[in-house]
């Protein structure tokens, strides 16, 4: 073997090594082995996909453990492509879903979708990347492209899925229009010409389907590598908006530090392995002993939480972030930055606590304010409220729901 080839071969180790770090399946790895070797006898870099569909307009903590692994491609010199999937958001993913989940209109995607290249930016460097969107084939496709393409997969397959094989077996209803998500999505690769396409491990079956009709259309079967997924807030669930247990990349550094101060300590070393992307080595052995139930779950998620908002707003927003939730939370002071808002009051010259809570602390509904009362956590001047009823006359008050959201409300007459 020549010099040159042993050096080829060792880069090629070396390359699958930082790829293969994290995963939970890697389909197709041998193959990726020789497409690496000729990619570097070429001078072609590869092209690597990762689909996102903007069915929320945030991404959130999930979403950068496979998006860290597209900037490990990227920095070995490969070809990033972030696809939106702007087509297949109208469609929606069924994975894990126990019913069909409402459709999106396509201005709700339009405006999601606009927020995220922004996002990607804090991780992946787009002006080296392809950015693009699913509607630009999916729009152009005609009705025989698109039988066509349905004609190369079967129902007996696409119900193999463990999430429809579920609901056909307790009798709950799947639209014909969930049944062609997995083959839109798998059509995305083609379009592309995809040779690696990364995904969380519950896309494995979405991202498979995308292998067979690669073959299908002529090409070669894109490698397939699969990441953990998150588990959210909630230490139950997978991180999803539609739960309401994430922390979102974009948050305010106080939201992410306290979101991230009150996941339960289980889920601590899984978190710090996730999303460290191999930076956070120094507190590995720390997360190691905590997972076998020693050292101090606290400090370690004071670390967690200060790293986090360090990566995604920088060094100092990490100190205040910690100096404020040392002070709001811990020693229970109130903030020395309080938002101030203005009211008017009703006709009675009065405001009612749960429209002033819809108002100015962002509380999504009526119900949801209520809870907040039923639970304790809704204080007025320092004291706590019992009454959800309770209306305020003209004054400044100060007003708390939860433990970080404050507002001083002033209700003016005119």
């Amino acid at each position: 073997m020549s010099r040159a080839l042993k050096g080829q071969n060792l880069e090629v180790e070396r390359q699958l090594g930082r790829i293969r770090a994290g995963t939970e399946d890697f389909v197709g790895e041998d193959e990726l082995r020789a497409r690496l070797a000729d990619a570097m006898a070429s001078g072609r870099p590869l092209r690597v996909k990762l689909g996102m569909d903007p069915s929320t307009p945030d991404l959130h903590l999930g979403h950068t453990i496979t998006l860290e692994k597209l900037r490990v491609f990227q920095e070995l010199g490969h070809t990033p492509i972030f696809l939106v999937g702007d087509f297949t958001a109208r469609i929606g993913d069924p994975t894990g879903k126990k019913k069909t989940r409402p459709a999106l209109d396509a201005d709700d995607v339009r405006r999601n979708a606009a927020t995220y290249v922004e996002q990607v930016r804090k991780i992946l460097d787009v002006d080296r990347a392809e950015v693009r969107y699913n509607s630009e084939w999916m729009d152009r496709m005609t009705p025989g492209d698109f039988v066509r393409l349905c004609s190369r997969y079967t129902v007996a397959r696409l119900l193999e899925r463990d999430d429809f094989a579920k609901r056909l077996r307790e009798g709950v209803p799947i639209s014909v229009h969930e049944l062609l998500y997995p083959l839109v999505q798998a059509y995305d690769s083609v379009a592309l010409r995809a040779d690696v396409e990364l995904g969380g491990s519950d896309q494995l079956f979405n991202l498979l389907v995308g292998r067979e009709i690669q073959r299908d259309y002529g090409q070669t079967p894109q490698a397939v590598l699969t990441h953990p997924l998150l588990v959210g807030t909630d230490g139950k669930e997978k991180m999803s908006k539609s739960v309401g247990n994430t922390v979102g990349i974009t948050d305010p550094p106080t939201e992410m530090y306290g979101r991230t101060m009150s996941i339960p300590d289980a889920l601590v070393p899984s978190w710090i392995r996730l999303l460290g992307a191999g930076r956070w080595d120094d507190v590995l052995p720390a997360a190691s002993a905590l997972a076998e139930g020693r050292g101090d779950p606290f400090a370690l998620k004071q670390t967690l939480a200060e790293r986090l908002v360090e990566r995604f707003h920088g060094p100092e927003a990490a100190r205040q972030a910690a100096a404020h939730f040392r002070r709001v939370i811990q020693e229970r002071q109130v903030p020395e930055d309080v938002p101030e808002a203005r009211v008017p009051p009703q006709e009675d010259g009065r405001a009612g606590l749960l429209d002033l809570m819809r108002q100015t602390l962002g509380v999504s509904s009526n119900a949801e304010a209520r809870r907040l009362v039923r639970q304790g956590a809704v204080d007025l001047d320092g004291q706590r409220v019992e009454d959800p009823g309770l209306r305020l006359g003209v004054g400044t008050y100060l007003l708390r729901a939860g433990r970080r959201r404050f507002i001083r409300v002033r209700i003016e007459s005119d």
